[in-house]
Order: structure tokens, then C-alpha cells, then sequence
């Protein structure tokens, strides 16, 4: 919800000049605890951990000075028409009435198909002439010549220098950086923001983009592609465009222990 709040307060700062606007990302686990015994509900308690952030958003010209980010994009995705997609993340009551967080087998299937839609819609918006046309030739070709031609992935990393992809578990970051063909090093604020923090849900982004401004990565003109998703189902897109070339912070979330990162995460870990 993080990326609809930001997209909601965009539009109100659009009829509203000389405002600001504060979007607030939190997750609270406390009141969805679940204490029943389905495995499928069980995850999230290991998953999902407490973290909120705060962004200030402006459209009062004295502040562009000060801004470290200018918003470009927001693409929103939903795909609730489809039960499966509705249902895939579902709070609901076990058979001995527990109350929890139902996660589906086609979470990451439709996860996957959401993603397609977004990127189809953002692509045209970010994307440069060359790789467009090489997607609409590939496209071409597979509907006049041979179906089974296999599609051309965009190369998204033209676009953007970031990515800040959505900490809701190891198997989404491997799975985004393997369609996006990224390299370890654009899903390494994703990867540390997960095992530093757990999933903290749509405050994850900000995390994320603090950890890349911790390292001292963030230059003037960099660009910045958030991927969030959620429950409904729902993926949502946001690009940040930076404004000037951000210094180390000397506090923040990641203030005290940036100088450990990144650390290594096995494939398996014994017990």
C-alpha cells in the first residue's frame, strides 16, 4: 500500500499548490499473529516483522533545492477480477478458528503474471527506443512466424541504476533478478533489507533506497525503480529520479551497522 499512498498523494498535491504531503509505511504483525497449526498461516510469523518510514513529499518550489528525489512514475496493477489472485493472500479463520494469513501455492505464479502486467504498461513509459524496438520485433515475429520464438526480455537495467525490489522473501528477490537479469550487486539492497529487517511490507522500499544511500551509490541524475507488491493481488511501480548526488547519512536504520554489509546468506543453513 506504500506505492498507492504514494500515488495518492501525488494526485492531491496536483490540486492542492504549495502543500506537503507525509506518506507513512508501517507494518504492525502484533494484532495478525497467528497461533494455530496450518503450515500455510505459520509463514508469515516467521517472515514478517514490525519497521515503518516516513516520506515527505512536496510542490512548494523553495523546496526543490532541498529535495533528494523527483517522483517520474507511478504504475499501479491489480489483479482482484481473478479469485485465485484474490485469494493467493488471504486473512481468514483455520478450522479451529484461529485467525491468520492464508499464503497460496500460485503466490509466486501470480506474482509473476502481475509483474508482466506492470512492467507491459511502465516499459513504453522508461524504457529507450532501441530496446522497444527490439521487444516489438520479437513480438512481431512470434505472431507471424514461429509462436514458439522465445520472448525478449527488455533490458531494464537502460533504464534504471537501482532497483528496490520488494523484501517479501528470498524466492521473489531470486525470482525478479533472474526475469530482470540483474546482477547480485542491483538486488544487494534488497537482499540485506531482508535479512536485516524481515519483511516489514510496503515501509521495505524505504529500507531498501536508504541502504543505497548508506552506501553512497545514490549520484545526481540516477534512477530508481521501486517494485512493491500485495495482497488483492497487487504489484505496483514507482521511478525516482535523483535530484543531487546524496552523502552518507550519519544516522538512519542503517547508520550503526552499514559497514557490515553486505554479508553472505548461504543457499542452506543447517539446523
Amino acid at each position: 500500500a506504500g506505492l498507492i499512498s504514494i500515488d495518492l498523494a501525488r494526485d492531491l498535491l496536483q490540486v492542492h499548490p504549495n502543500s506537503n504531503a507525509v506518506v507513512v509505511s508501517t507494518e504492525i504483525i502484533t494484532p495478525n499473529y497467528y497461533q494455530g497449526k496450518e503450515r500455510a498461516m505459520l509463514l508469515p510469523n516467521c517472515l514478517f516483522r514490525m519497521g515503518g518510514a516516513a516520506i515527505l513529499l512536496s510542490n512548494r518550489r523553495s523546496e526543490r533545492r532541498r529535495a533528494k528525489y523527483r517522483l517520474v512514475h507511478v504504475v499501479r496493477t491489480h489483479k482482484g477480477a481473478d479469485d485465485k489472485a484474490y485469494r493467493c493472500v488471504f486473512e481468514e479463520e483455520d478450522k479451529e478458528g484461529n485467525v491468520g494469513i492464508s499464503l497460496s501455492k500460485d503466490l509466486m505464479a501470480i506474482a509473476g503474471e502481475a509483474l508482466k502486467s506492470n512492467i507491459t504498461t511502465i516499459g513504453p513509459l522508461v524504457l529507450p527506443a532501441s530496446e522497444q524496438l527490439l521487444f516489438l520485433l520479437t513480438l512481431i515475429g512470434r505472431k507471424i512466424f514461429n509462436p514458439k520464438w522465445k520472448p525478449y526480455i527488455p533490458d531494464f537495467k537502460q533504464a534504471f541504476e537501482h532497483f528496490c525490489i520488494h523484501a517479501g522473501g528470498r524466492a521473489v528477490i531470486d525470482e525478479l533478478q533472474k526475469n530482470l537479469q540483474l546482477s547480485a550487486e542491483h538486488v544487494e539492497a534488497s537482499r540485506m533489507t531482508l535479512h536485516r529487517f524481515g519483511n516489514t511490507s510496503s515501509s521495505s522500499l524505504w529500507y531498501e533506497m536508504s541502504y543505497i544511500e548508506a552506501k553512497g551509490r545514490m549520484k545526481k541524475g540516477d534512477r530508481v525503480w521501486q517494485i512493491a507488491f500485495g495482497s488483492g493481488f497487487k504489484c505496483n511501480s514507482a521511478v525516482w529520479k535523483c535530484n543531487r548526488t546524496i552523502k552518507t547519512p550519519k544516522d538512519g536504520p542503517w547508520a550503526d551497522c552499514i559497514h557490515r554489509y553486505p554479508v553472505h546468506i548461504p543457499e542452506v543453513v543447517k539446523l
